[in-house]
């Protein structure tokens, strides 16, 4: 009986935007076929290894790893080739990661294996030559050069004996032709086995049109594109009839498929967690230095306890108590972690995260389920007391469930990368690593991709994708969409290039597209990774990451820590070291956490730039809820998040008094009191089961899990167990089902109450900082976005709300970061350097180096000689226009005029200082030659505050649209700060009204030959961007002029995360104010302005406005009424505001 064919040249999805088969459908279609074993080679990667093997061997299939590489041969000169390898054991496999790390952490954009390293790591490996495309042996011969195939044979030959194939495709290309004859006879030449391999990229032929695009879209390239990759569509997976039909002259060319399957018996499998040790200082047992470490970092934090509270408000007999209580709970928790193996575990977390603390590296208090654990807040590892705030060690780590602790670390986020350096040296370079994750092609990219390689109009395919619902968090499938959207069910119908491209996107839709490496994660070894896991290299930190995703990096038994990076952290971290130049040494362990001022400020909505709480649709529940305890801030933050919204109004009756508390069961009072009655956190449904039916916690961990994922079985077994312990408290039946749906219709949005905590915590001290040292936390939070120019501009107007002065950048005051200065009119924020656009920061902190070390620049010339030689002209001209060189005394349009000159100076003294030739310094550019300048006026205000925004992003001094604020009421106009809080409670589209400068326009034609155009118009508040379509476009064309003051309607609604607005009506600001001003009253001493309105009433011409005149005889005043109507413009209004004799002018509104 002959021997089944076996793929052995199989890409799944992981073969990143060119493979089509995720490993399930892929192990299905193999099942199916009644596949005995199956190859998995995905393109230069094993990312599939253990996802594929477990599959695999589920389904009774023997999984076979491999990859498809590409080979450098010894000389280097030639183009790289591709060979297969395929593992026979665990020797093979180590090499295959080891050969593939090696390659991929060499950073190359095609990586490679040379054939010297090939030579090192052989053994437990199996070589097929490749393809006649781009195989070893083959592409040598299709371009006739025979000799060097023969060259490479022999090596191969040396290097696997016995365990190298001579590969041979038939996909009917034309090199195939060539190559096959010449294969065949070098293979029964040398005596090599012969194999027949069909190269699948997809599971169906009706699959290959899909796959060409899936080829285009990496490419970037349409299916026009004669350079395209092109492949023929018997890239499937073949049945084994199939093969045999192909290969029917050359039998042993199957048979051979199922002897190599029979000389490989590996398959990737889980681990139980591998735990690097840890050294512990003085060579004891990890389990007895864990003990010691708590007890000692528990009796520091007691003693801290009683130094914050005062030891005196105690008795004594109450400290000893309080004392015992912490004991019993630390030995407990020790007992459990010790007798779960997880020692080790903590000891490690504490040392990297003590280690960051000790190098003034911000650390987040903890996040997730471990701030419920008091070992972790002795050890240092997590900054909240968990029996003061009530959470539970339980939540964290049940011993009534084995699993891996897991602490959530938040790291300033500039830093984190330094922690982790500090964890490579200490285990090794080779065992550290971060995490790959995945990126899908979505639903609507999958539409947009498929379209622009289908050369579809791109306005028809933006239409198609967005009848798509967005959803991130749970993205919506094509074929759901289908069922669900009548529009896009209709367009299918009705129109056949959409059925195509529909159709092609379904077989794209969710496949692989990219790797990143993940946010957090970072996996730590108790030998060289690439023993368990190949590696690869992210490009964008330069430190290694595993090619197994979480999920397999965890079953292969690597053990994650999560490292994550928190900005706000940063941001805390440095308002304090702008508080300390005021000479306060103030800790963030200081904060109180009651302080009646902090919460004054979060009730009236202040939350501008504080950690979860800025949204307005957050400060608009702050005002409701008014806040008086931190419990009240630790239930906001559970509160807010869809589904558990909807008892914020009932948080806040019941707090107030205005809805009575009451509770199920009075066992539940103590659970649910501090919430007044509504379940907010996971914790307390572990608590209720505890006191209503007996529950341990650990068993109570578990019930809140069946809840949460309401799996019927294990349900209905809960529930039985439930009702009983309730009995035992003589609880009925009937209530005890009544509370059980209660519990688990809550439990399915329950928050992690030490989560909450944690995250209220640092929610909590970015309040406190901003209403005690507000000054220095506004220029934190705009260090932290120092090049996000919107987030600029809303900080830059809360602190005009603080009375907070926005001080210019300067060269002589500034650092390349925002700082705080003292005024004899209270506190100022002094712009940074590194703010100003295209300077770069780094340029900028060498120049505030040089004027710390040297002194401030005395004057133009001594800021060319030791500033300036760094700065190419751009760099200057933003200096100049941002109002940093103003410290010289010289108008911005003088400097501007001799920016040549002064880079010329700055290189004749850089040259000087490189030469050291003083002498000739001092007589060409020293001290006794100035720059030639030549005296010119100041900018006009306007072009002043341009070229600010233009150098800034924001004006800083002025804004333009400051003249025109008390003429914009009858306009019902929104300004940029209000946008999102206009649309905060609505999905629909809304009218709003604008009044800005215009910044920026972008005039485009479509593929229609339909004008459009995108803006940006600033306010005094921010920016915001607007589409204009041809209609509106034609009309408001003329009045589209940078730097002018226009209004412009639009219809606003939410699409994804962003704001789109859409113009209806586009006006010059002046004529939309017109619209809705009827006149303008003048109030004036006496007559001497009489002239000069006359004049401006003259040179503006009629209009439709009527002009008034309030003068005081007397002791009566006189009213004017001029017959006619004029037009009574902004620079009429300027120009009257500036003649002797006027007192004020108002509007008179329709």
């Amino acid at each position: 009986m002959s021997s089944p064919f076996i793929h052995l040249r199989t890409h799944s999805s992981y073969s990143l935007a060119e493979g089509m088969m995720p490993i399930k459908p892929l192990i299905e279609k193999a099942a199916k076929m009644q596949q005995p074993a199956l190859a998995l080679t995905d393109t230069f990667n094993s990312y599939g290894a253990l996802e594929f093997s477990e599959a695999a061997s589920k389904a009774g299939i023997q999984p076979i790893i491999g990859a498809q590489v590409m080979l450098q041969d010894d000389t280097a000169d030639d183009a790289l080739c591709e060979v297969v390898l395929l593992t026979q054991n665990k020797d093979g496999w180590i090499n295959l990661s080891l050969l593939l790390s090696r390659a991929l952490l060499a950073g190359k954009q095609d990586p490679f294996i040379p054939v010297a390293d090939l030579r090192a790591h052989s053994s437990g490996l199996i070589i097929l030559t490749g393809g006649a495309k781009r195989g070893f042996l083959a592409a040598p011969l299709v371009e006739n050069r025979a000799d060097l195939a023969k060259k490479r044979l022999a090596a191969l030959m040396t290097i696997f004996p016995e365990r190298l194939y001579i590969e041979l495709q038939r996909h009917g290309t034309e090199a195939e032709t060539i190559a096959e004859p010449q294969l065949l006879d070098m293979a029964y030449t040398n005596n090599i086995p012969i194999v027949a391999t069909n190269d699948c990229y997809f599971a169906s032929q009706s699959d290959a049109e899909a796959h060409s695009v899936l080829l285009c879209i990496s490419e970037g390239k349409t299916l026009f594109h004669d350079d395209r990759r092109h492949e023929t569509n018997e890239h499937y997976f073949k049945s084994d009839q199939d093969m045999r039909a192909l290969f029917s002259d050359l039998p042993e060319a199957i048979e051979n498929t199922a002897h190599i399957a029979r000389r490989c018996a590996f398959a990737v499998e889980k681990r139980s967690p591998l735990l690097p040790p840890f050294a512990t200082p003085d060579g004891s047992d990890e389990k007895v230095w864990l003990r010691n470490l708590s007890h000692q970092g528990l009796a520091e934090r007691l003693a801290q306890i009683k130094a914050l509270t005062g030891v005196s408000a105690y008795a004594e007999a109450d400290v000893q108590a309080m004392t015992k209580t912490y004991e019993d709970r630390l030995n407990l928790e020790l007992d459990i972690i010790i007798k779960m193996g997880f020692s080790g575990y903590f000891l490690i977390v504490a040392d990297f995260i003590n280690w960051a603390k000790q190098q003034n590296i911000p650390v987040g208090p903890g996040r997730g389920s471990g701030a419920g654990s008091l070992v972790g807040y002795a050890l240092g590892i997590t900054d909240l007391d968990p029996i003061r705030w009530g959470l539970l060690f339980e939540r964290f780590l049940n011993p009534e469930r084995i699993s891996m602790p897991d602490f959530d670390i938040d790291f300033c986020r500039d830093r984190r990368d330094e922690v982790i350096s500090y964890v490579q040296q200490k285990y090794g370079d080779d065992r550290v690593a971060q995490i790959i994750t995945f990126g899908s092609l979505q639903a609507r990219a999958a539409l947009r991709d498929a379209g622009r390689v289908l050369g579809m109009p791109y306005g028809q395919v933006d239409r198609i994708a967005k009848l798509v619902p967005s959803n991130p968090a749970k993205p919506v499938k094509l074929s759901e969409a289908l069922k669900k959207e009548q529009d896009l069910k209709a367009a299918v119908e009705s129109d056949q290039d959409i059925l195509h491209l529909v159709n092609i996107s379904k077989q794209i839709e969710g496949l692989l597209r990219h790797w990143s490496t993940h946010a957090a994660g970072v996996v730590i070894g108790d030998r060289p990774l690439v023993e368990l896991v190949p590696l690869a290299r992210d490009p964008a930190s330069e430190l290694p990451v595993t090619q197994f995703n979480m999920k397999s990096v965890e079953d292969a038994g690597l053990v994650k820590f999560d490292f994550l990076g928190l900005k706000t952290l940063t941001v805390l971290q440095q308002a304090i070291d702008l508080i300390k130049r005021r000479g306060i040494d103030l800790q963030l362990g200081d904060i109180p956490l009651e302080c009646e001022a902090t919460f004054a400020m979060l009730g009236e909505g202040e939350a501008v730039g504080l950690f979860q709480l800025e949204s307005s649709g957050m400060r608009e529940v702050l005002k409701g809820l008014k806040p008086d305890r931190f419990e009240d801030i630790i239930a906001v933050v559970a509160l807010y998040r869809p589904g558990p919204m909807e008892n914020i109004p009932k948080y806040i009756a019941r707090k107030h008094g205005r809805e009575e508390v009451s509770y199920m069961h009075p066992l539940l009072e103590p659970v649910l009191e501090e919430t007044y009655g509504i379940m907010i956190y996971q914790e307390q449904v572990q608590r209720a089961a505890q006191v209503l039916s007996g529950y341990s916690l650990g068993k109570a961990d578990i019930l809140r899990r069946a809840m949460g994922k309401k799996i019927k079985e294990e349900m209905d077994a809960q529930q039985g167990e439930f009702i009983s312990g309730a009995a035992e408290n003589n609880i009925s039946e009937k209530l005890a089902r009544e509370i059980f749906d209660q519990i688990t219709a809550f439990a399915g949005y329950g928050f992690n109450k030490s989560h909450a905590a944690a995250y209220a915590l640092i929610a909590w001290q970015t309040a406190w900082l901003k209403r005690h040292y507000t000054a220095e936390f506004l220029a934190a939070l705009m260090t932290m976005d120092i090049g996000n120019t919107e987030k600029l501009a809303v900080f830059r107007q809360d602190c005009n709300s603080y009375d907070i002065a926005m001080l210019p950048p300067s060269v002589n005051y500034s650092e390349a970061i925002f700082t705080v200065e003292e005024r004899p009119d209270g506190q100022g924020i002094r712009y940074g350097l590194g703010a100003i656009r295209n300077v770069g920061f780094d340029l900028m902190k060498a120049l505030v180096n040089e004027r710390v070390q040297n002194g401030p620049f005395t004057s133009l010339e001594d800021f060319a000689s030791r500033g300036a030689a760094n700065l190419n002209r751009r760099m200057l001209e933003n200096l100049i226009k941002s109002g940093a060189l103003d410290d010289f005394g010289l108008t911005r349009s003088t400097l501007f005029d001799a920016i040549e000159r002064i880079l010329s100076y700055a290189q004749i003294a850089r040259k000087e200082a490189e030469t050291a030739q003083d002498n000739l310094f001092n007589t060409v550019a020293g001290a006794a030659l100035d720059i030639p300048l030549e005296q010119r006026p100041e900018w006009e205000a306007k072009d002043k505050l341009a070229f600010e925004m233009e150098a800034l992003g924001l004006y800083l001094s002025a804004h333009p649209l400051d003249e025109y604020m008390d003429q914009l009421t009858p306009l019902n106009i929104t300004f940029a700060s209000q946008l999102s809080e206009k649309l905060n409670d609505t999905a629909d589209a809304v009218d709003l009204h604008f009044a800005g400068l215009l910044y920026g326009k972008q005039i485009r034609t479509s593929q229609n030959n339909n004008r459009f155009a995108f803006m940006q118009m600033t306010d005094p508040t921010g920016m915001i961007d607007v589409t204009l379509f041809s209609d509106v476009l034609a009309a408001a064309e003329e009045y589209l002029i940078e730097n002018e003051p226009i209004y412009v309607k639009v219809s606003a609604r939410r699409d994804d995360d962003r704001v789109k607005l859409l113009a209806r009506e586009v006006l010059p600001l002046d004529t939309a104010i017109e619209t809705k001003t009827m006149g303008m009253v003048v109030h004036v001493m006496d007559e001497t302005a009489f002239s000069g309105i006359a004049s401006g009433l003259a040179r503006d011409g009629e209009g439709r406005q009527k002009l008034i005149l309030k003068m005081h005889v007397q002791t009566h005043e006189v009213m004017l009424k001029l017959d006619g109507s004029y037009k009574l413009s902004q620079g009429f209004r300027q120009h009257v505001k500036s003649l002797d004799g006027v007192v004020s002018i108002s509007n008179i509104f329709l």
